[in-house]
Parts: C-alpha cells; structure tokens; sequence
C-alpha cells in the first residue's frame, strides 16, 4: 500500500491550506485514514480520522473547529482542510490507514499511531509571517 500527501507549503498565520493523501489500494474505501503530525524536535501527534464512509470524524482538540477531514471514496483519496493556521500548526502532516477497518464509529481508540498500518512519507506545513 503506497499513501502519498501532498498540498504541504508555506502559509501565513491565518492562513489555509489543504492536504490531500492519495492511496495506491483499492481497499481505501473498507479503511479508517487518519492525519497526524510531527513538529521538530516533538512526537508524533495525532490530528484528525475519519471513519471508512465517512460519516464519522474525531480530532485532536486544538484543531477542532479549524481542520476538516474528509474523503471521496471513487478517488480514493482522503483530505485536511486547514484554516485560520498558526505557527503552532507547523510540522510534517502524515496520513495513515487502519486497512480494512469498517468501524461506524471513530474516537479516542484511534488516536495512536500504533493502530495505523500504513503511512505516507509526509508534508511539510510551515505557517510563518
């Protein structure tokens, strides 16, 4: 399974930005995605996942009301809409999948990265002035 992100770049504070995770598998639309962090010199950190049909969404506390996950099944492909970025936000933006997942539900059981069985290589987000 190859996950590729890509959309990362420089944004002012305040700023937006959109990630996109591209999968290689067709079992993408049976599985949980997922978006973590990892700013410099800090552990990976998880941001956001969203259920396989994508009816159900969790995050990370600090970016809820700012990120949105989502996904589109027939592409193959999951999203993080990012808004109103602050410096704290800087980091490489990760996403993950939990293959073959069809949980109705994601919560806290799915914030750690040992439940994820693929990655991607990373983005890099700097928000900046």
């Amino acid at each position: 399974v190859e996950l590729v992100e890509s959309g990362g770049g420089l944004v002012q504070p305040g700023g937006s930005l959109s990630l996109s995770c591209l999968s290689s598998t067709r079992t993408f639309s049976n599985s949980i995605m997922g978006w973590f962090r990892q700013a410099p010199g800090k552990e990976r950190e998880f941001v956001a996942t969203i259920s396989w049909n994508g009816r159900s969404t969790y995050y990370q506390t600090s970016v809820k009301g700012r990120f949105t996950i989502s996904r589109d099944n027939a592409k193959s492909t999951a999203y993080l809409q990012m808004g109103n970025l602050t410096p704290e936000d800087t980091a490489v933006y990760y996403c993950a999948m939990i293959e073959g997942d069809t949980a109705m539900v994601v919560g806290p059981s799915h914030r750690q990265p040992s439940a994820y069985d693929w990655w991607g290589q990373g983005t890099r987000v700097t928000v900046s002035a």
